[in-house]
């Protein structure tokens, strides 16, 4: 059972236009694919230890720029419109599964979430440290990185030490998260992976896997530690 966090947004379906938790299903496909039965996860109430002990894994999923206040800044002119019921949600469910050692794979936003609440911080816009747009070429529309992972790494063993990514950002990490480490370097320098050594399985990807639905390999390795955390 591999949880996974959704959006809040506005969103149109039949013949409604509604506040409504909706997550892509490229996700949820994804998660399938790799083994694994995806159980969505809305940013409402307060999660629990309780909640977390029926999951065997979580995925943080990608969305909206996190609160800058959280890592100590004030908004940058291009940080887009804040979720913090998002933010108080997943932060906190994420707290909890570290505490579980509950296997995670945070995308995008996950991998920014994670690396912020292990104390690290963001380049609030990545145009302006690497001078391109590469990450984010067109809003709405996924573009195409080459991405070096270091030997031995978590992440480098399930996708190879090189591998072209689907990706959609205009933040990325600035300083390291304690604990973590930085696996995955765009070709500008930009972290695109890291993991926690120190945990079971805890790696974040800047780009976005359940885009290549035909390589689940990220999603497999959940599904992999999850199956042994609960075989021991």
């Amino acid at each position: 059972m591999i949880g996974i966090t959704t959006y809040l947004e506005q969103a149109k379906f039949g013949l409604w236009d509604l506040p409504s938790a909706v997550l892509m299903k490229s996700y949820l496909d994804s998660i399938v694919a790799a083994g694994g039965m995806p159980v969505m996860l809305p940013p409402v109430g307060r999660w629990l230890p309780e909640h977390v002990s029926r999951l065997d894994g979580l995925v943080l999923s990608g969305g909206a720029d996190i609160d800058p206040s959280r890592y100590g800044q004030a908004p940058h002119e291009s940080t887009g419109t804040l979720r913090l019921e998002r933010d108080t949600s997943e932060f906190g469910l994420f707290h909890l599964a570290l505490e579980a050692d509950l296997p995670v794979l945070g995308v995008c936003r996950g991998l920014q979430l994670i690396n912020i609440a292990l104390g690290g911080t963001l380049h609030q816009h990545v145009p302006e440290v690497a001078g391109s747009k590469t990450h984010n070429p067109t809003p709405g529309v996924f573009g195409s990185n080459d991405i070096k992972l270091a030997p031995g790494s978590v992440v480098g063993g399930l996708v190879g030490e090189n591998t072209i990514v689907h990706c959609h950002h205009h933040q990325a990490v600035d300083q390291l998260g304690s604990g973590l480490s930085a696996v995955g370097w765009a070709q500008d320098g930009t972290v695109e992976a890291v993991e926690l050594p120190e945990a079971g399985f805890v790696i974040g990807v800047q780009w976005h896997p359940e885009e290549n639905s035909r390589d689940v390999r990220l999603f497999q390795g959940l599904v992999r530690a999850a199956f042994r955390r609960k075989s021991q």
